[in-house]
């Protein structure tokens, strides 16, 4: 229930920007509303507070939680709620920091100073789950029964006693709960830090990640090959580093899973997203059997406009002939998004508005600061920030909407307060996804004529292809991957090779695949900081899908029952807020719905050529 660092969970391969000049004031973040300073009394302050009250709570309670009557539970819980508060505080804002400038060596050091000290007193909260779990179903009925502001909790003590199962002994679960910092944590932290270095020679220009992957999106096909290939140079040279990095999270999570006696390495992530397995092996099904329908019919039609026999891996996210390359200024994204937000509901744009006015969004792209994008949820009395990195093209004003629809969707559940406003994986993407379709629906309202609609449609059908088919690539090359370690450590080229399969099977036969492209694997953050998670975005994608669909027919009451289903965050199950739109996730024709919207766009786009 901690407050992670903002780690780029929502990095989104299919939002890599593209160059451009003249975009305006870009905003920076104002981390004044966390702490003002780092080293600050306020800081200071919260961290005393926090080492007395871990131990004060763990005195007060260890061995004794089967033995609290409901009041006495309830002040447990509210206790418990104030410190992952000024956890989550306090982690907020030192990877806030963090993330704004990754090669900077004192904010690295102040990140994992805090990690550490946060570490060291949150042992004393370890009991807790561990207690609560051995506690019977009946009286743990019986206490909800008696309190209704205790019952209020109960999503929260459903999802710890999921892990029931999988729990170990007090001391074990100490043990890994300390010994993180120098595990998981600390190879993240060498990834990220790696990557934020990570240099390209591109035409004898030295530039960084970031940069180098927006000329994949370049009118000039010269200067996308030369960037693919200084991208496959530097993947390759580092393969033996990132191989290792690999190895070692997954044979650490396998050990801890085995202790567990978790049945699959996807366990984990499913419980925590409080979604069936069988739900994600739907969703899984349904798009890999719709390859052929979507991604390779899509490639083939792109491989046309381009006149070219085939595409190579660099004309993947290529702009059409005739596409619009003028810059889109930061006001003009601004207006763009706050509009479409607004014709939706009012609310919409006013709860967006002071992500703009107040400094909760970091735009510019700096030397050093993460690529990508996301939307961090800091803590519930304060606000989330976004971070992007926007060079002015459409792609980046979809990415604002994107990361706009988390804010908006964090800002509305913060009302559940800190236990129980994290929103399920499941659910997580459904702002963010639906505020980037109600954004592209206004461009294509405003499509002055036929070609301007083709190039609309396009993107968008690029970018869903990247949301569903290739993040459900993602998640099978993470299956097999991790599938094959269990026989032994992993060679690079064995990494590289399940890597191959899985982009042949999705892309399909349009493309050639150019030598070096086996390691890009290396860049992607989803594999490192959060493994399977990749999947949350093609599930967000159909259910956005299947959720427009109701609101274009006219559903009575939707946008009451839309903000009632970001309004309730974590405390209630998909299935539930699902229902008054009467969509069931579990039924595998849910998914054929979302899918088939896509095909129908590319219908759309192949009756063009006519």
């Amino acid at each position: 229930m901690m407050h992670p660092t903002p780690a780029p969970d929502l990095f989104r391969d299919a939002r890599d920007a593209a160059s451009g000049k003249n975009m305006g004031d870009l905003p920076e973040w104002k981390l004044e509303d966390l702490y003002p300073s780092e080293d600050g009394p306020e800081i200071k302050g919260d961290l005393d507070w926090l080492g007395k009250e871990t131990a004060a709570f763990g005195a007060d309670y260890t061995g004794k939680l089967a033995e609290l009557d409901a009041a006495g539970m309830l002040d447990c819980v509210h206790r418990y709620e104030k410190i992952q508060n000024i956890t989550g505080r306090i982690m907020s804002y030192a990877g806030l920091r963090y993330y704004q400038a990754t090669t900077d060596a004192q904010r690295g050091k102040f990140m994992s100073d805090m990690q550490a000290a946060v570490t060291d007193m949150s042992t004393h909260l370890v009991f807790f789950s561990l207690e609560l779990n051995r506690i019977s179903d009946e009286a743990l009925d019986a206490l909800l029964a008696e309190n209704a502001d205790l019952a209020r909790y109960k999503p929260v003590f459903d999802s710890v006693r999921k892990m029931r199962p999988y729990q170990l002994s007090d001391e074990l679960e100490k043990f890994l709960h300390d010994r993180s910092v120098v595990g998981s944590a600390a190879w993240n932290r060498l990834f990220d830090e790696t990557m934020a270095g990570l240099e390209f020679d591109v035409d004898g220009e030295t530039l960084n990640l970031e940069a180098t992957l927006n000329l994949l999106t370049d009118t000039d096909r010269s200067k996308r090959e030369v960037a693919a290939k200084a991208l496959a140079k530097v993947f390759v040279d580092r393969l033996p580093l990132f191989s290792r990095i690999t190895n070692t999270l997954i044979k650490e999570k396998e050990i801890v899973d085995k202790w567990r006696k978790m049945p699959t390495p996807q366990t984990g992530r499913h419980l925590s997203n409080d979604v069936e397995p069988e739900v994600v092996e739907a969703l899984r099904n349904a798009v890999v059997n719709a390859y052929p329908k979507l991604s390779h019919r899509y490639y083939a039609l792109k491989a046309k406009w381009l006149g070219l026999d085939k595409l190579e891996v660099w004309d993947r996210n290529a702009p059409l002939p005739g596409e619009d390359t003028l810059t889109i200024p930061w006001d003009q994204a601004k207006a763009t998004v706050l509009e479409a937000y607004g014709e939706f509901d009012p609310r919409m744009a006013d709860i967006a508005q002071p992500f703009f006015d107040k400094g909760w969004i970091d735009a510019p792209v700096k030397p050093g600061k993460s690529p990508g994008a996301f939307a961090h949820p800091t803590v519930t009395n304060v606000h989330p920030y976004i971070l992007l990195n926007y060079l002015g093209k459409q792609r980046d004003v979809m990415t604002l909407a994107h990361e706009l629809g988390h804010g908006v969707h964090q800002v509305l559940a913060a009302d559940q307060g800190e236990l129980l406003a994290d929103t399920p994986l499941t659910l997580a993407e459904t702002a963010s996804v639906f505020g980037e379709m109600l954004t592209f629906r206004k461009l294509l309202e405003n499509a002055p004529d036929q070609k301007a609609r083709k190039r609309l449609l396009a993107s968008k059908v690029e970018d869903m292809i990247n949301t569903v088919v290739r993040q459900i690539a993602f998640y099978d090359f993470e299956c097999r991957v991790h599938a094959a370690r269990k026989d032994g450590e992993l060679t690079p080229d064995q990494i590289n090779a399940i890597w191959m399969e899985v982009t042949h099977e999705s892309l399909g036969p349009a493309f050639n695949i150019m030598e070096g492209y086996e390691a890009f694997w290396t860049y992607i953050p989803h594999f490192i900081h959060s493994p399977f998670y990749v999947y949350a975005y093609a599930f967000g994608d159909g259910l956005v899908n299947a959720l427009y669909a109701v609101y274009e027919e006219g559903d009575a009451g939707f946008q009451e029952k839309y903000f009632d289903m970001l309004k309730a965050g974590g405390s209630q199950h998909h299935s539930t807020l699902l229902a008054p739109f009467g969509l069931d996730a579990s039924d595998p024709k849910f998914w054929d719905k979302g899918l088939s919207l896509i095909a129908s766009m590319i219908d759309e786009l192949e009756a063009m050529e006519g």
